[in-house]
């Protein structure tokens, strides 16, 4: 990679923006930390306001060409991205396993994947897809809504670059990325991707930088059209409040608590040995996983035992390992969290069933967590309300099954709830009764046709497949288009 001290701009590579006369001023940078050893392995240029203009003019310029092609060009152009993001997805793989701690299997299997399955998901929509229609005598069209800034997480690079950049594209938007100073290399990468597929110039434009610089700039831009935004809860009312002078859409995926429900009628030792491997994937770090258990309070210590021998099975280390289960959490911020949270569990009185503070056993350095399971949790403590972002599970106890959608819908978060049960009915029947975007019922694939975002803080509007589509569009009624007839 020869690019990390770059911006890709316009079609081009360009280097930061200098202050006027400052030819010799040193470029802003920092360090990207490989978290299974904690040493810098890079370093990327940070955009200031200055770059951040510079990108979006870039859009604005690109905007009216590219938003008058064809759904049939775009079709074309999506399809050269997926072909060549083929080519490059062990590439994309290997720096995510260096910037995040994603285990290799992990990186190649589901991280990298989940980047070209969007795309491919949003050719069979488009292939399909209308952007007029007639209503009586008025034409509704569906229309590009503009240039669009794209800030992105740290947690699963791909997922959510593609999931914007995609239908964006299809779309016939134009737009800024800002993907995370956290794991940026795989951004770059992508970024070559969509080069090499022959993007036109200022269609897609990128610049690292930090959210307090790049990220505020971007959400008050006043030629920005659209923000759209993933991460957490408090970042994104920060990005609303930035957005709100110039009235732009925003779009928000955010935080989540989300529980799990098993029923009394399923085969619980399964249940809970696929809910303690679903927290643990990608070391916790999902904002849709499933941190709270909720069990029978009458099979309780099955549950302990079950969920102990679980969590006995995971192995933390390095991500280059091909032996590791789990790897590191991303980052030192996110690693003292997740230690904090766990001490406060403890200090609130919910019993450690596996993991606890601390480096696992066999580790000295890294940003590696424990997995660890907590019983005996109830829903007014800090681990059953706040979002931890780690391998950390909650085992809470419910009486019924109205206890438990209880339980699962008192929260400020609503982007996804589980629910298992042998009886698909009674599944169904729970599920309908869940406040959250997106239920799971008896863990199933992931689908990325399914409709993705959530209710109350976890966010607005929705991603993937057409759902995503529709949100870069704005709707024409163009009143009168045809006569009526005599």
């Amino acid at each position: 990679m020869t690019q990390n001290l770059k911006f890709y701009i316009d079609g081009e590579w360009v280097e930061p923006a200098r202050e006027a006369g400052a030819v010799d001023t040193a470029v802003n940078t920092v360090e990207v930390i490989d978290p299974s050893n904690e040493e810098a392995f890079t370093s990327i240029a940070l955009g200031s306001e200055a770059d951040v203009d510079r990108a979006v003019k870039a859009a604005r310029r690109a905007f009216a060409s590219y938003s008058a092609t064809t759904a049939s060009e775009r079709l074309e152009l999506l399809r050269n991205i997926v072909r060549v993001y083929q080519t490059r997805r062990q590439d994309i793989a290997d720096a995510l396993t260096r910037e995040m701690g994603a285990p290799l299997k992990l990186a190649i299997e589901t991280q990298s994947y989940m980047g070209l399955a969007h795309f491919e998901k949003i050719i069979s929509v488009l292939e399909n897809y209308s952007f007029s229609e007639m209503r009586g005598t008025t034409l509704v069209a569906k229309e590009a809504i503009g240039v669009c800034a794209l800030i992105t997480p740290w947690n699963w690079p791909m997922n959510q670059i593609a999931c914007k950049v995609a239908p964006a594209l299809a779309a016939g938007c134009t737009m800024v990325l800002k993907p995370s100073e956290v794991s940026p290399i795989s951004s770059l990468i992508f970024a070559e991707v969509l080069h090499e597929a022959g993007v036109p110039k200022g269609v897609f434009n990128l610049v690292n930088g930090l959210g307090a610089v790049v990220g505020d700039a971007l959400s008050r831009h006043p030629d920005v059209d659209m923000v759209s935004f993933t991460g957490s809860t408090r970042a994104g009312v920060l990005v609303a409040k930035a957005a709100a002078d110039t009235v732009k859409r925003v779009h928000q995926e955010l935080g989540g608590k989300s529980a799990n429900i098993i029923l009394d009628d399923e085969n619980l030792p399964e249940a809970v040995r696929k809910g303690v491997a679903a927290i643990f994937r990608n070391s916790g770090q999902s904002c849709n996983a499933p941190s709270r258990m909720l069990v029978p309070l009458s099979r309780r210590d099955e549950v302990v035992e079950v969920a102990r021998e679980a969590a006995s099975n995971f192995r933390v280390g390095p991500a280059s390992d091909p032996k590791s289960d789990l790897g590191p959490v991303a980052n030192r911020t996110q690693f003292d969290k997740i230690q904090g949270l766990i001490s406060i569990g403890i200090q609130e009185g919910a019993t450690v069933v596996a993991g606890g503070p601390g480096l696992p056993d066999d580790r000295n350095r890294g940003y590696f967590v424990r997995p660890t399971i907590f019983a005996d949790v109830t829903p007014d403590m800090t681990i059953a309300r706040e979002e931890i972002f780690g391998p950390v599970l909650s085992i809470i106890g419910y009486a019924d099954e109205d206890d438990a959608v209880r339980i699962a819908n008192d929260s400020i978060y609503g982007l996804a709830a589980y629910v298992q049960s042998a009886d698909v009915a009674k599944g169904q029947r729970v599920a309908s009764r869940m406040r959250a975007g997106t239920i799971y019922l008896n863990y199933p694939a992931w689908d990325s046709g399914a409709p993705f975002g959530g209710y109350r803080q976890s966010g607005n509007g929705r991603e993937y497949a057409d759902f995503g589509l529709e949100e870069f569009l704005e709707v024409k009624g163009v009143v009168g288009y045809a006569k009526v007839s005599a």
